[in-house]
Protein backbone atom coordinates (compact mmCIF):
# COMPACT_ATOMS: atom_id res chain seq x y z
CA UNK A 1 0.00 0.00 0.00
CA UNK A 2 1.32 3.54 -0.87
CA UNK A 3 1.59 6.54 1.10
CA UNK A 4 -0.84 9.43 0.75
CA UNK A 5 0.62 12.60 -0.75
CA UNK A 6 1.72 15.05 1.02
CA UNK A 7 -1.32 18.27 -0.20
CA UNK A 8 0.88 21.94 1.25
CA UNK A 9 -2.83 22.98 0.38
CA UNK A 10 -4.26 21.94 3.74
CA UNK A 11 -5.60 23.72 6.68
CA UNK A 12 -1.96 23.22 8.75
CA UNK A 13 0.47 24.12 5.92
CA UNK A 14 -1.67 27.19 5.39
CA UNK A 15 -1.45 27.96 9.60
CA UNK A 16 2.15 26.87 9.57
CA UNK A 17 3.06 29.67 6.39
CA UNK A 18 1.00 31.77 8.42
CA UNK A 19 -1.59 32.27 5.81
CA UNK A 20 -4.20 31.14 8.64
CA UNK A 21 -3.83 31.97 12.14
CA UNK A 22 -4.10 29.85 15.25
CA UNK A 23 -4.24 30.43 19.05
CA UNK A 24 -1.20 29.23 19.80
CA UNK A 25 -0.28 27.40 23.27
CA UNK A 26 3.62 26.32 22.09
CA UNK A 27 6.02 25.88 18.92
CA UNK A 28 9.63 24.79 18.63
CA UNK A 29 12.08 24.54 15.73
CA UNK A 30 10.21 21.21 15.05
CA UNK A 31 6.50 21.69 16.07
CA UNK A 32 3.03 23.71 16.72
CA UNK A 33 0.53 23.21 19.04
CA UNK A 34 -2.66 25.80 19.03
CA UNK A 35 -6.01 24.87 20.58
CA UNK A 36 -8.56 23.38 18.29
CA UNK A 37 -11.00 25.18 16.96
CA UNK A 38 -14.15 23.19 17.36
CA UNK A 39 -13.17 21.50 20.85
CA UNK A 40 -14.08 18.11 21.94
CA UNK A 41 -13.16 18.76 25.53
CA UNK A 42 -12.47 21.34 27.76
CA UNK A 43 -9.17 21.37 26.97
CA UNK A 44 -8.09 20.29 23.40
CA UNK A 45 -4.88 21.14 21.53
CA UNK A 46 -3.44 19.65 18.66
CA UNK A 47 0.41 19.26 18.08
CA UNK A 48 1.47 19.43 14.55
CA UNK A 49 4.82 19.02 13.33
CA UNK A 50 6.50 21.33 11.11
CA UNK A 51 7.49 18.80 7.97
CA UNK A 52 5.14 17.88 5.42
CA UNK A 53 4.06 14.64 6.78
CA UNK A 54 0.56 12.96 6.12
CA UNK A 55 0.04 10.33 9.14
CA UNK A 56 2.13 8.55 11.79
CA UNK A 57 3.35 6.08 9.68
CA UNK A 58 4.72 9.12 7.23
CA UNK A 59 6.44 10.65 9.91
CA UNK A 60 8.09 7.88 11.39
CA UNK A 61 9.40 6.68 8.21
CA UNK A 62 10.74 10.05 7.06
CA UNK A 63 11.27 12.20 9.71
CA UNK A 64 14.98 13.18 11.10
CA UNK A 65 15.53 11.54 14.83
CA UNK A 66 15.52 15.15 16.12
CA UNK A 67 12.55 15.71 14.50
CA UNK A 68 10.62 12.76 16.02
CA UNK A 69 12.21 13.37 19.31
CA UNK A 70 10.94 16.72 19.63
CA UNK A 71 7.34 15.78 18.86
CA UNK A 72 7.33 13.28 21.15
CA UNK A 73 8.66 16.21 23.98
CA UNK A 74 6.28 18.73 22.76
CA UNK A 75 3.53 15.83 23.51
CA UNK A 76 4.44 15.79 26.53
CA UNK A 77 5.46 19.56 27.06
CA UNK A 78 2.26 20.94 26.00
CA UNK A 79 0.04 18.70 28.26
CA UNK A 80 1.78 19.98 31.04
CA UNK A 81 1.57 23.51 29.81
CA UNK A 82 -2.70 23.06 29.28
CA UNK A 83 -3.13 21.92 32.55
CA UNK A 84 -3.99 18.59 32.28
CA UNK A 85 -0.79 15.90 33.25
CA UNK A 86 -1.88 15.56 36.16
CA UNK A 87 -5.24 14.13 36.27
CA UNK A 88 -5.21 12.47 32.79
CA UNK A 89 -5.24 13.37 29.26
CA UNK A 90 -6.43 11.49 25.96
CA UNK A 91 -3.57 11.55 23.24
CA UNK A 92 -5.48 10.79 19.64
CA UNK A 93 -3.96 10.38 16.28
CA UNK A 94 -6.45 9.87 13.21
CA UNK A 95 -4.76 8.47 10.50
CA UNK A 96 -6.44 7.64 7.28
CA UNK A 97 -9.89 6.65 6.11
CA UNK A 98 -10.66 4.14 8.87
CA UNK A 99 -9.37 6.39 11.32
CA UNK A 100 -11.51 9.28 10.24
CA UNK A 101 -8.24 11.62 9.56
CA UNK A 102 -9.98 14.84 8.70
CA UNK A 103 -6.31 17.06 7.52
CA UNK A 104 -3.83 15.30 5.54
CA UNK A 105 -1.05 16.56 7.98
CA UNK A 106 -0.29 14.31 11.29
CA UNK A 107 -1.64 15.66 14.44
CA UNK A 108 -2.21 14.66 17.86
CA UNK A 109 -5.19 15.78 19.75
CA UNK A 110 -4.43 15.97 23.64
CA UNK A 111 -7.63 16.29 25.17
CA UNK A 112 -8.76 16.02 28.78
CA UNK A 113 -9.53 19.09 31.56
CA UNK A 114 -13.04 16.37 32.52
CA UNK A 115 -13.11 12.61 32.66
CA UNK A 116 -13.14 11.26 28.85
CA UNK A 117 -14.89 8.38 29.52
CA UNK A 118 -14.38 4.98 27.64
CA UNK A 119 -12.50 5.64 24.52
CA UNK A 120 -14.49 2.71 22.43
CA UNK A 121 -17.19 0.39 23.97
CA UNK A 122 -16.19 -3.03 25.68
CA UNK A 123 -16.41 -5.89 22.18
CA UNK A 124 -18.40 -8.99 23.96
Amino acid sequence: MSQPIYDDENIFAKILRGEIPCNKVDECDHTLSFHDIQPQAPVHVLVIPKGPYVNMTDFSEKAPPEAQAAYIAALGRVAKMVGVAEDGYRLIANTGTNGHQDVPHLHVHIMGGQPLGRMMPSAH
